[in-house]
């Protein structure tokens, strides 16, 4: 985990009691205006995050062995999720769709306050494929976004943009719910999401630590973090239009995001670079009822939520 308490905080204090030494005690001058830290994000707690898992994988174990949907598991996933955001103080909304015949639902919340003209918005697929439980694909993704949502109520955060979190149906029909969000849009609605930024298998078993280079902005807040941690990256190529942030891309939104891989095997090179074993898949139970809570790697996982959070917060503030 990485600190909690933020270097750039801590310059920017030195900074300011350097300002007021130098330029505050001369009688009669104007107050010297005091330098404006950015907020640093907290650390996101691994634990809290596998607790979520935990929930996810006893919901799918409770009906039938997935969180698909349509099916009974997704809408208790959501509604998992809901419960949790709706007392944290975030303002919910649930988004109805039709899919192969069966109702499929979106969840969005938002945070109340920053601007309503510049919207960050940070995003996950929700649901599994029926063969099950889904727990790095996607439950990994979704509850790094929760936990991330979670840590904006408990810290008071006020950033000056607005946030909003998003909780995809349908993504393994074919990105069905999130391009049904990004379509229901207004063109001046879509204009004011200034970024979205997409979590699809984030704690892949035998990892790898992929970011997307959509959008230059995005992508440098990412490389920048996993710079800092010490971490090497790769550009992300083998989700490439095959997740949620596919459908705000088509409709102009600069788009980012984090992936640890999927059916793809790790290169020597690659294990040499970040461990695992070469000749592997990225995530062996890839689709298939294998991907439990046992299929998830912890340091994968607790890198990349905090990764997401200090995305979350350096493109709001």
């Amino acid at each position: 985990m990485k600190l909690s308490v933020s270097g750039r905080a801590t310059a920017a204090a030195v900074a300011a009691a350097a300002t007021l030494l130098t330029t505050g005690s001369t009688a009669g001058a104007a107050p010297a205006p005091e330098p404006v830290a950015i907020a640093a994000a907290p650390d996101i707690p691994v634990a809290n995050v596998k607790a979520h898992l935990t929930q996810l994988q006893s919901i799918a174990t409770a009906n039938g062995g997935n969180r698909a949907h349509g099916r009974t598991g997704y809408k208790a996933s959501l509604d998992y999720v809901k419960a949790k955001l709706d007392a944290a103080g975030f303002t919910t909304t649930v988004q109805q769709f039709t899919a192969s015949s069966r109702v499929g639902y979106n969840l969005i919340a938002d945070w109340p306050g920053g601007d309503a003209n510049q919207v960050v918005m940070a995003g996950s697929h929700l649901d599994s494929v029926t063969s099950g439980a889904g727990i790095n694909d996607n439950g990994t993704g979704s509850a790094a976004v929760l936990e991330t949502a979670l840590a904006v109520a408990r810290t008071g955060y006020q950033p000056t943009k607005h946030l909003r979190f998003a909780w995809w149906g349908a993504e393994e029909l074919g990105l069905v719910g999130s391009r049904y969000y990004v379509n229901s849009l207004s063109a001046a609605n879509r204009a004011k999401i200034s970024g979205y930024l997409n979590f699809d298998m984030i704690g892949s078993p035998n990892p790898g630590y992929f970011v997307y280079d959509d959008d230059p902005a995005i992508e440098k807040t990412f490389k920048d973090y996993f710079t800092g941690i010490g971490v090497p990256t790769e550009i992300e190529t083998e989700g490439d239009g095959r997740s949620d942030h596919a459908p705000f891309k088509s409709a102009g939104v600069p788009v980012g995001g984090l992936f640890t891989g999927a059916g793809r095997t790790k290169t020597a090179a690659q294990a040499a670079k970040w461990g695992g074993t070469s000749g592997q898949a990225f995530d062996r139970c890839y689709h298939s009822s294998c991907d439990t809570t046992a299929n998830v790697n912890d340091t994968a996982l607790n890198r990349n939520a905090d990764a997401l959070a200090h995305a979350v917060w350096t493109l709001s503030s």
